[in-house]
């Protein structure tokens, strides 16, 4: 909607126009219309819809940011809304008017509203509204075939307290955008008063009809002699606070100022009882009165106008493609949302414009990346484009190195094993592929002679594969080139034969040697890191913690107090021991899916003392350090990733993305970093936890990252979710 602003009060002025720049921010910040701004250039309070005959006038640019004035425009190449010039007229409101409709924005679309305000007081009952300049702008714009609203402040006091002022210029922007939707029949202005009171945008909005009221019988000017005339913008003010004071006139040798009685005003709005503008908004309340250009109230408007939520509706595109979770995102849209403030629909072909409010909830695949990148301020995604540098192993222990060699002094180097990463295409090159793998080859100097036990264990890990695929321990480089060579002599001869024998195994265990050759047939990156040993041990078995973390905009980061501890399906085996990989190997989807779920618990519900220190003294913080650390750890990582890694790590503004970190736990209770996993496999939580752990979850990306981006319903607290890192990348 392209929306005129006029008003009589002129530009922005702490006693005589003290609400303009107020609502100017509201505006923008709670909507995308597009504002033209057309002010007198002084005061012209009480002057209605005057048209001034024989007057030529000449248009000033006024810069809101600076209040300097200049005949020619201060950015006249500036596309910002923000950075674009005020214009002041040495008119009437009236004239703005005319000016800012016919004259003064030839390359924006036509007007849609003209919108005369905020007065400074109110424009409530007959008498002051057939006076009124604000009125008369809005008026001006109705009879040149515009709709029109009048929005006047009711001040109870000339203290300014910009918190009451800015809750009224929020609740107008939402009244103002509520009229648009639904505009009444035969409505030519819609006059709006807001009282300045703490807490109005709580109270009824009320339809009043105008009071028809009169001066009384007093004048409305006094005699004064001809040494106390009073510049016009002082006695203004003294009208304002409801002194004696006016704008003054001369007749053969006498003087007489414009001193109005508003004694009988008031009392007029008293002996009317409810009902009338003047009555609405002594109780408190916003009063809004529709009238014709001909200063007559529309009849058939009564009660109290609702509100819509405060925001444009919401189309929302949720399918995540897994029937554990989408119930879950549903409830907590539904929660956290307003009714009626979203529609949930199927496709892009039923929001009704591409400029409309919509949200993709779905797999990374299916998501329109276009639309989110055309549309920055309306379009909202559940992932970014680009993240790798936080999910590919290889790309994970380059940026974490990196990071540390700039900066000695991070957790990360104290809470991430020493990682190697390389490529290899053939088994055969691979003591060219380790060339620049230092520390795992002087690893391996210092192991020689030693036995199992004291050697130093390592284990290998595929760059791009999930669930446990391809990892290996190894301690010398003769089981790494042994690892190497049996993937490479029970890999299938050709593409052909992979697909034909692809069904074959379908039923084969995860640790069975015919599901690793697909690591090496397509895959070429891997990483070798330090083996954790000793692991911290519960019921004999090891574990990792599973923490969710989500990532919003550009950017802020919070974890989810409800974590997962994930055990292994074995007793724990140190590396050496001859055991099947499900004692070290802590993934779920490696086990019996009857078992799966016994095996994972809530972190929180741990015992105090760990099996190896079954005769230490418990320990009731021991959950709450590795909490702390985890946070430290992930809000450090997403700060490094964000800063240098910036072509493989891109947070936009209208995305977020849930991730699932995981950490493993040393003897000492020390958390170290493993790995993140994009779209995490949510179903591993199991029945118990469900609600605990993902659904909470849920409610925090709500609340979170939608809700705040789309500024849907009052904030909220999002129970649970720690913020851990918030870095202003300058995207918004």
């Amino acid at each position: 909607m392209h929306i005129l602003i006029v008003n009589d009060d002129g530009p922005p002025s702490e006693t005589a126009s003290p609400y303009i720049s107020t609502l100017i921010h509201a505006l923008r910040t709670q909507t995308n219309h597009t504002l033209s701004i057309v002010l007198p250039s002084t005061q012209k309070s009480w002057i209605g819809k005057a048209l001034l005959v024989g007057q030529t006038l000449t248009p000033i640019y006024y810069n809101a940011i600076t209040a300097a004035t200049s005949p020619h425009p201060t950015f006249p190449t500036s596309t910002k809304q923000e950075e674009e010039d005020w214009i002041l007229i040495d008119g009437t409101p009236a004239s703005c008017t005319q000016l800012g409709l016919h004259h003064l924005f030839p390359w924006k679309p036509p007007v849609d509203l003209v919108l005369s305000g905020p007065n400074y007081g109110r424009n409530t009952t007959a008498v002051f509204a057939l006076s009124s300049g604000t009125l008369g702008g809005a008026l001006e714009g109705a009879v040149c075939g515009f709709k029109g609203i009048a929005l006047s402040y009711a001040f109870f006091s000339q203290v300014h307290d910009q918190e009451v002022i800015k809750e009224a210029s929020e609740l107008s922007v939402r009244i103002v955008d509520r009229l648009w939707e639904d505009w009444g029949k035969d409505v030519g202005v819609y006059s709006i008063n807001v009282p300045l009171k703490a807490g109005v945008s709580k109270k009824p909005i009320c339809w009043t009809s105008m009071l028809q009221n009169v001066w009384g019988q007093a004048s409305c000017f006094d005699e004064i002699k001809e040494d106390d005339v009073e510049t016009p913008d002082a006695a203004e003010k003294e009208i304002r606070e409801q002194k004696i004071g006016a704008l003054s006139g001369h007749a053969k040798g006498r003087s007489f100022r414009w001193a109005p009685k508003f004694g009988s005003v008031y009392k007029s709005v008293e002996d009317a009882g409810p009902g009338s503008d003047g009555w609405a908004v002594k109780e408190g309340c916003t009063s809004i009165t529709p009238i014709k250009a001909n200063f007559m109230h529309v009849p058939g408007f009564t009660g109290e106008l609702k509100l819509s939520p405060q925001c444009n509706r919401l189309y929302a595109v949720v399918a995540y493609g897994d029937e554990y979770v989408q119930p879950l995102l549903l409830s907590a849209l539904s929660q956290y949302l307003p009714e009626g403030s979203y529609d949930l629909i199927g496709s892009f072909d039923q929001v009704p414009s591409p400029t409309s409010n919509c949200l993709q909830f779905l797999p990374y695949e299916l998501i329109d990346f276009e639309h989110v990148l055309l549309h920055p301020n309306t379009s909202l995604t559940s992932a970014y484009i680009i993240r790798k540098a936080l999910i590919r192993k290889n790309y994970l222990s380059s940026l974490i190195l990196h990071w540390v060699a700039k900066h000695p002094s991070s957790c990360l180097k104290h809470h991430v094993k020493t990682t190697e990463a390389f490529e290899v295409d053939y088994a055969e090159f691979l003591d060219d592929a380790l060339v620049d793998c230092w520390d795992l080859k002087e690893s391996w100097a210092r192991s020689q002679h030693k036995t199992d036990e004291q050697r130093e264990w390592w284990i290998l890990k595929p760059g791009m594969s999930d669930k446990g695929q391809g990892i290996k321990l190894f301690s010398s480089a003769e089981e790494l080139q042994e690892i190497f060579d049996t993937w490479e002599e029970e890999s299938p001869d050709s593409d052909e034969e992979l697909e034909d024998g692809s069904n074959d195994d379908a039923d084969v265990s995860a640790d069975s040697k015919n599901d690793d050759f697909i690591m090496t047939s397509h895959l070429r990156h891997f990483v070798v890191q330090r083996y954790i040993h000793p692991p911290l041990i519960f019921y004999t078995r090891k574990f990792h913690v599973r923490a969710y973390v989500l990532c919003v905009g550009s950017m802020r980061v919070y974890v989810s107090r409800e974590m997962l501890a994930l055990f292994a399906s074995h007793p724990y085996a140190a590396p050496w021991e001859d055991a099947p990989t499900t004692s070290y190997l802590t993934n779920t989807c490696l086990q019996d899916a009857t078992t799966s779920e016994a095996n994972v618990k809530r972190f929180w519900d741990l015992p105090s003392v760990a099996d190896s220190k079954e005769d230490a003294t418990p320990r009731y913080d021991w959950k709450e350090s590795v909490f702390h650390q985890i946070c430290k750890v992930i809000g450090e990582t997403f700060r490094a990733a964000a800063l240098t890694a910036v072509t493989d790590f891109q947070p936009i503004p209208n995305a977020f993305e849930i991730f699932g970190v995981d950490f493993l736990i040393d003897a000492d209770e020390k958390a170290w970093l493993l790995e993140f996993n994009a779209f995490p496999d949510f179903r591993q939580t199991g029945d118990m936890l469900r609600d605990t752990v993902i659904g909470n979850l849920m409610k925090g990306v709500v609340n979170l990252a939608i809700a705040g981006f789309f500024k849907i319903g009052p904030p909220k607290l999002a129970d649970g979710m720690v913020e851990v890192v918030h870095v202003d990348l300058g995207k918004s």
